[in-house]
């Protein structure tokens, strides 16, 4: 991981699982998550989680798109900072470049796409009253997740 190394002595390599569990036993996210999550069209991870509200910074290849989805316990706001979106909500369509944000509604139809050539960088913001990744409602992905 980014903010930890593990030095041991070659022989006792296999005792890291030892490790893992004391951080299990502490209740350490770590010991069972990484820090990014990679996915098809790029990859995101959270930088802070609260009681209600989550910041993630998501990376959307050149190209790619996330699923068409809404969400049941939270709204999400998203603020671009390299690159452009594309960005669905409802029936509404923009493009929104570097510096500009967008807020998606509670229950609200949305996608974020990169059409351009380099990756696009935002900042989400979750709020809600639950912000775990099984509150995603898709209808329609071009990755054919469910």
């Amino acid at each position: 991981m980014g903010d930890a190394v593990l030095v041991a002595d070659k022989s006792k390599a296999q005792r890291v699982k030892e490790a893992v569990d004391a951080l299990k036993a502490k209740g350490s996210s770590q010991a069972i998550q990484l820090p990014r999550d990679y996915r098809p069209w790029g990859w995101y991870e959270s930088l802070v989680i609260g009681g209600r509200f989550q910041v993630k910074r998501i990376v959307v290849n050149p190209g790619a798109s996330l699923s068409l989805q809404s969400h049941h316990h939270r709204s999400e706001h998203w603020i671009v900072v390299e690159g452009t979106a594309k960005i669905t909500v409802d029936d509404s369509v923009q493009l929104i470049s570097e510096n500009q944000s967008v807020y998606i509604p509670l229950g609200a139809v949305h996608r974020m796409e990169n059409p351009g050539k380099v990756p696009m960088v935002l900042i989400e913001v979750q709020t809600g009253s639950y912000l775990g990744e099984d509150d995603i409602i898709r209808y329609e992905d071009v990755y054919a997740r469910s």
